[in-house]
C-alpha cells in the first residue's frame, strides 16, 4: 500500500526528470558528445528559478530564466570544447565545476526554499495531480517542439554532425556551431527540468544536480531496450526516454518500498545503469555466436 500510494509521486518526478533525460538524449545520441555539464546545469535552473521567484518574478518567467541560464552553460561547454579543443568529456567537467560556484553566488547559501512562494508555483507535490498536468503538458511540447526542430535544415546539420562529424564538414556543415547549438539547447532543458523540479521539490540545493548524468541515461538507456524496436519515429523515441525516466523512478520507489536504504540508491542506480547498457552488447554477443554456430552445423 505504501508504494501504491507513492506511485504518483513517482510518475510526477518522472516526468520531471524525463525533460532532464530528453536534454541528455540530445548529446548522448544525437550529437554523440558525452557532456558532463547536466550535473551542474541542473542545479543551476533550480537556483536561477528559485532567485527568480525571490524577485517577483512571474513562475513562467522564473522558468524561462531558468532555460536562459542552462542555455548559457551549454554555450561555455560548447566554446571550450570548439574553440579551445578540449576533448568533450573535459569540457564538460571544466563548465560543472565552474557551475557549483556560480550556483552557490545565486543562491547564496546551499539551500533555498520556496515555501513563501508555494502559490505561485504550478508544479508543487503538494498539489500532485497538477503538477501531473503540468509535467505531462511540458514533456509533450517539448517533444513536439523538439520534432518539429530536428526536421529543419538546423536539425538535420545536427544529427549528421552526430552521425559522422567528418561527412558532415565535407558536406559544408560547420560542425562547430552545429555542436554549439545543441549543447545549448540540450543544457537549456536540463535547466528547465531543474526549475520545475526545484517547485516540486518545494527547495532549490546546491547539490541537487549530483549524479543527474546517470539517472539521465539510465531513462535514455531503459527507454531505448523496452521501447527500441517499437519506437521508430524520432518523436517516439523522445517520448520512450520519458517513459524510461518515469519506469526508472517508479522502479527506485518500489525498491524504497522494500526497504532499501536510501543512502544505496547511488549505487543501485549505477547498477540499473550499467545493467541496461550491457543488455544490447551481451544480446549482440550472444545472436552473433548463436550464428556462427548455426553456419558451422550447416557446414
Amino acid at each position: 500500500m505504501g508504494f501504491l500510494n507513492a506511485l504518483p509521486g513517482a510518475v510526477g518526478q518522472g516526468l520531471i526528470w524525463g525533460i532532464m533525460a530528453i536534454g541528455v538524449y540530445i548529446t548522448f545520441r544525437v550529437l554523440d558528445f558525452a557532456d558532463l555539464t547536466v550535473d551542474g546545469t541542473l542545479a543551476t535552473g533550480g537556483a536561477a528559478m528559485v532567485m527568480s521567484l525571490m524577485a517577483g518574478c512571474n513562475v513562467y518567467l522564473a522558468l524561462l530564466i531558468a532555460f536562459v541560464a542552462g542555455c548559457l552553460a551549454g554555450l561555455v561547454t560548447g566554446i571550450l570544447n570548439t574553440a579551445f579543443g578540449i576533448p568533450p568529456i573535459l569540457a564538460g567537467i571544466l563548465t560543472q565545476l565552474a557551475l557549483y560556484s556560480i550556483n552557490l553566488r545565486i543562491l547564496g547559501k546551499a539551500n533555498q526554499p520556496v515555501s513563501g512562494y508555494k502559490y505561485n508555483l504550478i508544479c508543487s507535490m503538494t498539489k500532485l495531480n497538477q503538477a501531473l498536468i503540468v509535467a505531462t503538458v511540458f514533456v509533450l511540447v517539448i517533444i513536439a517542439l523538439l520534432y518539429w526542430f530536428f526536421g529543419t535544415e538546423i536539425g538535420h546539420a545536427i544529427r549528421a554532425t552526430g552521425t559522422n562529424a567528418n561527412m558532415a564538414r565535407a558536406n559544408g556543415i560547420n560542425i562547430n556551431s552545429t555542436k554549439i547549438i545543441a549543447l545549448v539547447l540540450s543544457n537549456g532543458l536540463v535547466a528547465l527540468a531543474g526549475g520545475l523540479l526545484a517547485q516540486y521539490q518545494g527547495y532549490a540545493d546546491i547539490n541537487m544536480g549530483r549524479g543527474a548524468i546517470v539517472i539521465g541515461l539510465a531513462a535514455v538507456i531503459i527507454g531505448e531496450v523496452l521501447f527500441g524496436k517499437i519506437f521508430k519515429n524520432f518523436a517516439l523515441k523522445l517520448l520512450a526516454v520519458a517513459i524510461g525516466g518515469i519506469i526508472y523512478y517508479i522502479v527506485m520507489q518500489f525498491v524504497i518500498s522494500l526497504g532499501l536504504n536510501t543512502d544505496d540508491l547511488k549505487l543501485l542506480t549505477a547498477a540499473v545503469v550499467a545493467v541496461f547498457l550491457g543488455i544490447p552488447y551481451i544480446k549482440g554477443r550472444y545472436q552473433e555466436t548463436h550464428i556462427k554456430t548455426a553456419k558451422k552445423e550447416v557446414k
